[in-house]
């Protein structure tokens, strides 16, 4: 029995997809639920699995080919998964030790093999322990006597020209493309500004050392920094509506909730899923939503409808270092707040010198709709939030 295999049914706000991966070829054997090809779309890679036991009996859509929705790209023969064969299990031990014996010769040998398309089983090697060196490869192609002297001699040339600087080019994927066209969108298309502010976390760091281990004990996850910041960020919004609000047109939307997005990095990408209605939510629901997000973004389960939306994105650079950065929109937003490393410096404090842990703040505008004014006393309120975390609470 032939069973259809079907692109994923798309969200209204994705057109189409391009097939970036079979993991399965044709005639491989698959389980039931295993993943067999990946979709990419312009927001996020969907997975495609197998939905029995079988066998690939035809591959219709290939790699890089765009799809529909719910539109046919493979067909799985029935079957009951057999075990491995000896044979095959003979023939991976015999693929390793090819692997292991080719890892054997140098960086710059291992390229030029790969160039050639030559197996290192038949050119003799006068290095160490029988290493292959440049001159084996020229020698090796000079006596050859399967290719044309044209190709020989155009190999050598090849041979003698090769220093090792090689270069790939390869197309860029889907996601990475769109957000290529997004970005230099984003500077083209606002009057966008960015504002710095410094702000002391002390307080912050103290409060997370003092109730740190009873809030794991009570909600069973780590108190984080990333919560607060949120929670700082719905308390400037509502003070300062404009923030929150974007351009549609000739028309500005102000809207009356706070959902808000988290850029997060991934081996694909930056995406940036959205806490919806952060502005009703307690501290520990923010923390759990924000960690929920951070693995399913890792482990590539991150949907459309998660990404969608989003009123105000929070980025965090300094997870990676990043002292001071100038933070793009994440349109049609007003306005991203960038946060960077902590880092100890001398500060005054009450005309004492102190050692304090001190976060440069960014806050990335359109100066369109935002103001500057504004947008200063909207930095300002966050960095006082922060300094003074009692605020947070009585939403001051």
């Amino acid at each position: 029995m032939v069973t259809e295999i079907k692109s994923p049914t798309y969200p209204e706000s994705v057109a189409d997809g391009t097939i970036a991966n079979w993991v399965k070829k044709e005639g491989q054997e698959v389980k039931q639920d295993e993943l067999i090809a990946e979709i990419e779309t312009d927001k996020i890679v969907l997975e495609v699995l197998s939905p029995i036991n079988g066998k690939i009996q035809k591959i219709i859509k290939d790699e890089g080919e765009i799809v529909n929705s719910g539109e046919l790209i493979a067909q799985i023969e029935e079957s009951s998964v057999i075990e491995k064969k000896e044979s095959d299990q003979n023939a991976e031990q015999e693929n390793f030790k090819e692997e292991d014996i080719s890892q054997s010769h140098g960086p710059a040998v291992r390229r030029m093999l790969e160039e050639f398309n030559l197996d290192p089983k038949n050119i003799s090697g006068t290095g160490k322990d029988g290493r292959i060196s440049k001159a084996d490869i020229k020698n090796y192609l000079e006596n050859s006597t399967k290719k044309s002297k044209g190709s020989i001699k155009k190999n050598i040339e090849k041979v003698d020209n090769f220093s090792g600087r090689d270069e790939e080019r390869v197309p860029m994927s889907r996601m990475r493309s769109t957000i290529a066209k997004r970005l230099l969108s984003v500077t083209q298309e606002t009057a966008m500004l960015t504002t710095f502010n410094e702000v002391d976390m002390k307080p912050i760091k103290d409060l997370k050392e003092k109730y740190g281990t009873e809030f794991l004990s009570e909600h069973g996850l780590k108190l984080g920094f990333m919560g607060f910041f949120v929670a700082a960020s719905i308390n400037a919004l509502k003070k300062f509506p404009v923030a929150n609000a974007s351009i549609d047109g000739n028309d500005v939307v102000y809207h009356g909730y706070q959902d808000i997005s988290v850029a997060v990095s991934t081996d694909r990408g930056l995406v940036v899923p959205v806490i919806r209605d952060a502005d009703i939510m307690t501290l520990p629901d923010i923390e759990k939503s924000i960690l929920e997000y951070s693995e399913k973004a890792k482990e590539g389960k991150l949907t459309i409808e998660d990404m969608q939306g989003g009123t105000f994105t929070i980025s965090n650079g300094g997870v990676f270092g990043s002292l001071l950065s100038t933070p793009i929109l994440n349109a049609p937003q007003t306005a991203i707040l960038g946060m960077h490393t902590i880092q100890d410096r001398a500060v005054v404090i009450d005309g004492k010198i102190e050692v304090r842990p001190m976060m440069y703040l960014a806050l990335s505008y359109d100066h369109r709709l935002l103001d500057g004014k504004d947008a200063v006393g909207f930095l300002i309120c966050i960095k006082e939030q922060l300094e003074a975390p009692q605020r947070l609470l009585l939403n001051l």
